[in-house]
């Protein structure tokens, strides 16, 4: 008589012995987690180990149970639902600690990175920062797309703390960062850094015009505009710029290999094609239609003739702004109808046209009145890390250049009163930072708007360093004529 086998009961959870590649999976796991421990000092990851274990090897708990549900469309539901939840806990999860993608937006680093070039961003290179707003929606800067609504809850908000990076912020290196203005925005007018718009329009009125300027909202520091320029000025350096040069501490530093200045270009009535551009690589947002000096400058011939300007026949032929490298300028120069070219900012010196606020020409600090011209900076010291300043000279042009730092970067509560400083309610005649600071710039110097507007960049806004471009699409162009720029594909991110 056969002997019958009985069934197992189903609600016995039989456990197989965990094969070679289970163990494998679960050293290097774990292993991980002990090396973000001690990279981090989150000690409550230890937690997950166990965790893991069970997963891999133990399998005490089943998992992955809601995989036996009889009903095949609750099984596929369920599937997609653990597959986003994982997709978006991967990506927040190297988004905040490790890699992160960036797409220029702005020709302010033109040659060096170009509109449309996409980086993957490291954010080991500088060390990388502990969530400060740790309730956001991953691949989302602050706004939910299309919708329009905030992507993160303001609150709570984690001090800063930036964990050991693989190196440091040196002169030149191309950064990604919070922009630090940013963390007051009128959500009409975002193109714009709300300080600017309160000193042209007051601050009153862009409060109250709703219709123009619309609500006027914080943002906390990692959820501001990131911003990439090049770090010109270092912490406990004095930076100023005379004639389109920088100087660090009085002395002439060298300019990037593609800066890009404006350039005032005189033909002989020619007018430029579209394709001497294309062929200069002068991008669409940077190329000029004829323009006339005289309505600037002067209506005098003689006066242009001094300041560099060649008559041709009865007038003075066509006049071109363009923004251009010094070997564009070259080529351009070369041209049989170019009479010549000339630099923008040299011409308005020559002209004796400074700075206009009228015009929104604005240098930092803008609460702070200076007379300057076009490609010429004022000195100014950038505030270290434990370095003191005294408020006991020129303390109107102090207050101006580092009450933001005291009081929005450092969180101190500042007032100035009758020539008096007071910090945190107590009169003070000096100050200690606690942050590092840098100054950054665009290498398209004329067309860039960077710490000569809107001041220093604190350490705890530094997001990370362009490692490479892994796609580059040229917005002048469509699909079939050269919109992928095959040439920049996995090149370098922080061109010197």
């Amino acid at each position: 008589m056969e002997k019958k086998i009985p069934k197992q009961d189903s609600n016995t959870n039989e456990r197989k012995k965990p094969g070679i590649r289970q163990w494998i999976y679960a050293i290097l796991i774990c292993a991980f987690c002990i090396w973000f421990v001690f990279w981090t000092g989150y000690w409550a990851v230890l937690i997950l180990i166990p965790v893991f274990i069970d997963i891999y090897i133990t399998k005490f708990v089943r998992w992955g149970a809601w995989r036996e549900a009889k009903n095949p469309k609750v099984r596929s539901f369920l599937d997609w639902v653990d597959a986003i939840i994982f997709a978006l806990a991967g990506v927040w999860f190297i988004n905040t600690f490790f890699f992160q993608n960036y797409q220029i937006p702005s020709s302010s680093l033109e040659k060096s990175l170009l509109v449309g070039d996409f980086l993957c961003v490291s954010k080991v290179s500088y060390g990388a920062r502990s969530p400060m707003t740790p309730f956001s929606l991953p691949l989302m800067q602050h706004t939910f797309p299309l919708f329009g609504f905030q992507s993160y809850l303001g609150k709570p908000q984690l001090e800063y703390k930036r964990f050991k990076g693989t190196g440091v912020i040196t002169r030149n290196d191309i950064v990604v960062f919070n922009y630090p203005s940013g963390d007051t925005v009128a959500t009409n007018r975002q193109d714009r850094d709300y300080y600017i718009l309160s000193k042209i329009a007051g601050r009153n009125q862009v409060w109250s015009d709703k219709g123009a300027y619309g609500d006027i909202v914080y943002r906390p520091v990692d959820r501001r505009e990131n911003y990439v320029k090049r770090c010109i000025g270092l912490p406990g350096e004095t930076i100023s710029m005379r004639n389109d040069t920088v100087l660090i501490d009085g002395k002439a530093i060298s300019n990037p290999k593609d800066m890009q200045l404006a350039y005032i270009v005189q033909t002989d009535g020619t007018r430029i094609s579209d394709k001497v551009f294309e062929d200069l690589g002068v991008s669409q947002e940077d190329m000029a239609m004829p323009s006339d000096p005289l309505l600037t400058l002067s209506r005098d011939s003689a006066t242009l003739v001094n300041i560099g300007f060649k008559p041709h026949e009865d007038d003075f032929g066509l006049i071109y702004t363009i923004i251009l490298t010094k070997e564009m300028v070259d080529k351009l120069k070369a041209k049989p109808f170019v009479l010549n070219v000339l630099e923008r900012n040299q011409i308005y010196k020559k002209g004796g046209i400074k700075r206009d606020l009228a015009i929104g020409d604005y240098i930092y600090p803008i609460t702070y009145t200076q007379d300057s011209y076009a490609g010429d900076y004022p000195a100014l010291w950038i505030p270290a890390k434990g370095s003191t300043i005294r408020f006991d000279a020129n303390v109107d042009y102090k207050v101006a250049a580092y009450s933001r730092c005291i009081k929005n970067y450092e969180h101190n509560d500042f007032e100035y009163k009758d020539g008096i400083v007071y910090i945190n309610g107590q009169q003070a005649d000096s100050y200690t930072f606690k942050f590092d600071y840098y100054f950054m710039m665009g290498d398209n110097r004329d067309n860039s708007a960077d710490s000569r507007a809107w001041g220093f960049v604190p350490e705890d806004h530094i997001v990370g360093k362009p490692l490479f471009i892994w796609l580059s699409l040229d917005k002048d162009k469509g699909w079939f004529s050269g919109k992928i720029r095959w040439g920049r594909l996995f090149t370098s991110g922080n061109k010197k």
